[in-house]
């Protein structure tokens, strides 16, 4: 029988000691770049694969942690690449420091985070739940470390990693004014107007819209909210509903996917983007420069904010100074080919 690799193989064929390999292997210690290299070499000559059962006996981690979408409806996550990215980004920067993660979609009215201490998750990044929602008390039950992204959080005391939401709305809105679009349509996902307020990231970008059309002089319009899901197919359905709007020009969903939607309907319908209709999205997904027309957007670095989000989970965790409790990324517009000058 084969006789399975301990730490001391690995120890006793690179000549130093039990700790030395420890060191290296948890990325703790003075370890000279050589010897680190040497070490690493024979591991993967010998084939050792370390304990991490005796090792998070020993450390009382896991190093697991989850990421956490309220979602809806079950596929919502599978509808929006954004939630990829986001995903991409946290699970490098997780890679980078040895945890690994778990994804979870959860109903924010049932959820009881159970599954939290039958993992003995180290943290959570809990993405775009909101102020006033039902599973906040319960998250502080917890007891762990844990980010909020896109959540928009009234304390000071949650480490948060949000966006330039409402400078973004307000810069796309802007630039449709500055192309002579007065009568702007807008998809602000599937949220009645009163309630926006309860919708962090929505909020802010309902806001930008209308801080752009005050700027202007333009008069705010409520029959030019589209309440539909912030969806490839709520995009889709939005067209019939803006076409019966009287002298609308101009479209801007808060979502890449929701534009996505438009083009196609607007296509289908005979509509010429962006002869006849300017679009205009929020995200810049990879994929928003492979439509055709090519969507204008506001880009945002989602990637870069998984890292972000996943880097002030795990200096919680490992007791590091962390800066500032909230951070929020930059935006700006990305112009391609569905927006145009108002021929109206």
């Amino acid at each position: 029988m084969k006789k399975d690799i301990s730490i001391v193989d690995v120890a006793e064929e690179a000549g130093v000691s039990i700790a030395t390999v420890s060191n290296v292997i948890n990325q703790k210690g003075r370890v000279s770049e050589k010897t680190r290299k040497k070490i690493l070499q024979i591991i993967d000559n010998l084939g050792y694969t370390p304990n991490l059962t005796a090792r998070n006996l020993k450390t009382r981690r896991s190093d697991l942690i989850g990421m956490v979408i309220p979602v809806m409806k079950p596929g919502r996550m599978q509808d929006n690449p954004f939630y990829w990215d986001l995903l991409a980004g946290v699970e490098e920067g997780a890679r980078d420091r040895r945890f690994h993660i778990i994804l979870m979609g959860i109903d924010e009215a049932t959820e009881t985070f159970s599954f939290v201490k039958e993992r003995q998750l180290d943290g959570l990044i809990v993405v775009g739940t909101n102020e006033g929602s039902q599973v906040i008390e319960r998250l502080n039950k917890l007891n762990i470390p844990i980010v909020f992204v896109d959540s928009y959080l009234a304390s000071d005391e949650y480490y948060q990693v949000c966006l330039e939401d409402r400078y973004g709305s307000y810069c796309a809105t802007k630039y449709l004014i500055e192309l002579g679009h007065s009568k702007i349509a807008i998809l602000t996902g599937e949220v009645p107007e009163d309630q926006l307020p309860n919708y962090g990231v929505l909020h802010e970008r309902w806001l930008g819209y209308k801080d752009a059309l005050a700027e202007a002089g333009i008069a705010y319009d409520s029959q030019m909210i589209i309440q539909l899901p912030t969806s490839l197919e709520g995009g889709y359905r939005s067209v019939d509903r803006i076409l019966q709007l009287t002298d609308v020009t101009a479209v801007f969903s808060f979502s890449d996917v929701g534009a996505m939607g438009v083009l196609k309907r607007m296509k289908e319908l005979g509509k010429k983007v962006p002869e006849e209709y300017s679009v205009i999205g929020f995200d810049n997904l990879f994929i928003s420069n492979y439509t055709s027309p090519t969507l204008t957007t506001v880009a945002q670095d989602i990637v870069q904010k998984g890292k972000a989000a996943v880097t002030m989970l795990l200096d919680q965790i490992d007791g590091n100074h962390i800066p500032q409790r909230k951070v929020s990324l930059s935006v700006d517009v990305v112009e391609r080919e569905t927006t145009g000058p108002c021929k109206w």
